[in-house]
C-alpha cells in the first residue's frame, strides 16, 4: 500500500457536524450519566473527533431531578471550592447542592469530567439541564437517545 494516500483529517469549526440530543436521566446513576454526557459534549462518539476542537453535540438532559446516588453518597460525598480568601474553603454535599436545584448537581458532575481550560469552558455551554420532562428546544428537533447503549 502507498502510505502517502492516507491523510489524517482534523475537524475544525467549519466542518463540525453538531446535532441536538435529548438524554432522559430517570433512574440513572449520577456518575455514569455524567461521564456519558461529557463524552457526548466532547464529541468522543464521533469518527471525526479532534481533541482541540468543540466537535460534540448539544445535549439536553431531562428529568435531572430523578437521578440516583447509591448508598450514603447523598451525605458523605463532598464537593469543595475555594473563594480565594484565607479560610475560604467551602464544602457542600450533593443533597445541599440538589436542594438548590437538580440542574446544579448534574452540571457540577459533568463539568468535572471536561477539560479544565478554555475548551472545557465553551463545551459546558452546550449542556442544557431541566428538572422535569419539558424543555424549550423543540425547534431544534433533538433526537432522543438511550444513554445505556453508549459505551
Amino acid at each position: 500500500m502507498d502510505t502517502l494516500s492516507f491523510k489524517t483529517v482534523s475537524a475544525n469549526k467549519a466542518t463540525v457536524n453538531k446535532e441536538w440530543v435529548v438524554v432522559d436521566a430517570t433512574g440513572l446513576s449520577l456518575g455514569r450519566l455524567g461521564s456519558k454526557v461529557a463524552k457526548l459534549l466532547r464529541g468522543k462518539y464521533k469518527p471525526n473527533f479532534t481533541p482541540h476542537v468543540d466537535c460534540g453535540d448539544n445535549v439536553i438532559v431531562i428529568n435531572a431531578d430523578k437521578v440516583v446516588l447509591t448508598g450514603k453518597k447523598w451525605d458523605d460525598r463532598e464537593y469543595k471550592r475555594y473563594t480565594g480568601y484565607p479560610g475560604g474553603q467551602r464544602i457542600i454535599s450533593p443533597r445541599e447542592l440538589y436542594a438548590k436545584g437538580s440542574d446544579r448537581l448534574v452540571r457540577k458532575v459533568v463539568r468535572g469530567m471536561l477539560p479544565k481550560n478554555k475548551l472545557g469552558d465553551s463545551i459546558i455551554n452546550n449542556l442544557y439541564i431541566y428538572g422535569g420532562a419539558e424543555h424549550k428546544h423543540e425547534a431544534q428537533q433533538p433526537k432522543l437517545i438511550d444513554i445505556n447503549t453508549l459505551k
